[in-house]
């Protein structure tokens, strides 16, 4: 069910926060037993593969993005053999598995730091003397004093110490790290931080800047992302991916200042994907959508691979909140998938959940509200899978809001005009019809706030972000609210139309 190497090129890919998307054990906190439980409705979801956010031992300072042990499961999630277990799972039912790797800072747990903290083998994490004028992504310095004096760097929480990738000792061990879970089945990696890990000789200071010193989408290149020798590293790591067969594959979260800068992460010889973010930034409308798309297919043409689209993930507000209705989210969504390349979808976005803005400030976990006041763990609240009761949790690690009892997964099981349902008929169509998935597209004429695209063979894409209902030609197979009477698209509505 496996044997296609070029899966990724237009796969639908499933991100799984595992803390938040199904407790097998009853404890409040997601499990990989509890992902295992889920592969049957992942199935009948229609999607390619998921992608696990970090199951790592880890103290969670970061929701696991702070490692200490990157070849075990954290106790919370499970066991190496429940790992085992879900992988086989997932590929006896034709599901790829992708699992996050950290590369650019571990936890201060690692025995590698410990050991640092002793004074022992400081190379291979950034120390110095002085700190310079770095700040961290959370907020506040990038730099922490130890107890000796010296300084170190996280670009990150200070529970999350940069590693430095000078050094040849760093490098061999994340190549092995690679083969570890390679050797287990997995299909692939997604990088976190993917345009870190090397910062620039002689560490300069930034200098002055108006605002946060780093944005994680900005159009500043600084001395500590985005610098040339990241290459090396992907250059070592893609012979390594090579050597596995089934098509496995890396897809970088890199956040660049430039499209040029993006496609040297992807080709032959390095990483298969980037992440485009851009779409996610989108505003609801005709134009922006147009200019991000246009911008992504230049740059898919500059790599010769096709790029990504997202609307959603474990860093960013729910496109429900985002785009300010559920019904421009499904508009949105169905867009989407139309377009040529692979989609990643977000756990709980096919239950069309909305961004949690309630959250009491002390049930916060997230590093970034502790110090900068911003906080994620609205778009990482539990999912809701039954409709009475417990939500399908019990005491579950952030509250679930009653009212998404109407959203669970078994209230909108049977509900043909469900979101779950929506994304279901979509991926079926998605894999089903011949001109979704790779290709190309052309833009039709369109009315002003309308986006018309056609894919060959026969299919018409029309998205009305505008305030008037359109007329349009052809069968619809999909649509992503009611039709008016006359089978106009109304506002906020996405379209798929059999030409």
């Amino acid at each position: 069910m496996l044997g296609n190497d070029d899966w990724w090129r237009d796969a639908v890919v499933y991100q799984v926060y595992p803390r938040s998307f199904a407790d097998a054990d009853g404890d409040g906190v997601g499990d990989l037993e509890g992902v295992r439980g889920r592969l049957g409705y992942l199935a009948d979801l229609g999607v390619d593969a998921i992608w696990l956010s970090p199951f790592y031992t880890s103290p969670m300072a970061d929701g696991g993005y702070d490692v200490a042990d990157y070849r075990d499961v954290d106790p919370i999630f499970g066991t190496l053999a429940d790992f085992d277990a879900l992988v086989a799972d997932a590929h006896a039912r034709g599901i790829r598995v992708v699992v996050d790797l950290v590369p650019n800072h571990s936890s201060d747990q690692h025995p590698w730091f410990q050991q640092a903290l002793r004074g022992e083998r400081r190379d291979r994490y950034v120390f110095r003397d002085r700190p310079n004028d770095w700040e961290s992504i959370f907020g506040g310095p990038a730099w922490t004093r130890t107890a000796d004096g010296q300084w170190y760097l996280h670009l990150f929480a200070p529970e999350q110490p940069d590693l430095n990738w000078e050094n040849p000792e760093v490098r061999a061990e994340f190549r092995d790290i690679l083969r570890f879970w390679l050797d287990r089945g997995v299909d692939g990696f997604r990088i976190d931080v993917a345009h870190g890990m090397i910062k620039a000789d002689g560490l300069p200071d930034v200098g002055q800047k108006e605002g946060p010193q780093a944005e994680m989408l900005g159009d500043e290149r600084v001395p500590y992302f985005d610098q040339d020798g990241v290459h090396e590293i992907y250059r070592e790591w893609r012979p390594i991916l090579d050597s596995y067969p089934g098509g496995r594959m890396a897809v970088a979260e890199a956040w660049v200042s430039s499209p040029e800068r993006l496609a040297r992460y992807v080709g032959p010889d390095e990483l298969h994907q980037a992440f485009n973010f851009e779409f996610m930034m989108a505003d609801f409308h005709a134009k922006s959508f147009r200019t991000v798309i246009d911008k992504s297919l230049r740059e898919a043409e500059l790599v010769g691979a096709p790029t990504t689209w997202v609307l959603s993930n474990h860093d960013k507000p729910r496109h429900v909140t985002r785009h300010g209705s559920l019904a421009r989210a499904r508009a949105a969504t169905l867009l989407m998938l139309a377009l040529p390349g692979s989609a990643y979808l977000y756990n709980g976005e096919e239950l069309g959940l909305p961004e949690v803005l309630d959250l009491p400030d002390e049930l916060r976990q997230d590093p970034a509200w502790l110090r900068r006041g911003e906080s994620r763990d609205g778009c990482r609240v539990p999912i809701p899978w039954t409709s009475s009761g417990d939500l399908g949790w019990r005491d579950p690690w952030l509250p679930i809001p009653p009212e998404w009892s109407a959203l669970s997964a078994e209230a909108q099981e049977h509900d043909p005009a469900s979101t779950l349902n929506l994304y279901r008929a979509a991926l079926r169509l998605r894999r089903s019809h011949p001109a979704l998935g790779g290709g190309t597209l052309r833009w039709l004429d369109s009315p002003k706030d309308v986006l018309a695209i056609e894919r060959d063979p026969g299919l018409v894409v029309v998205l009305n972000t505008g305030d008037q209902a359109v007329k349009v030609p052809g069968e619809v197979l999909l649509a992503s609210g009611p039709l008016a009477d006359d089978g106009a698209v109304p506002p906020d509505t996405t379209a798929w139309l059999q030409t």
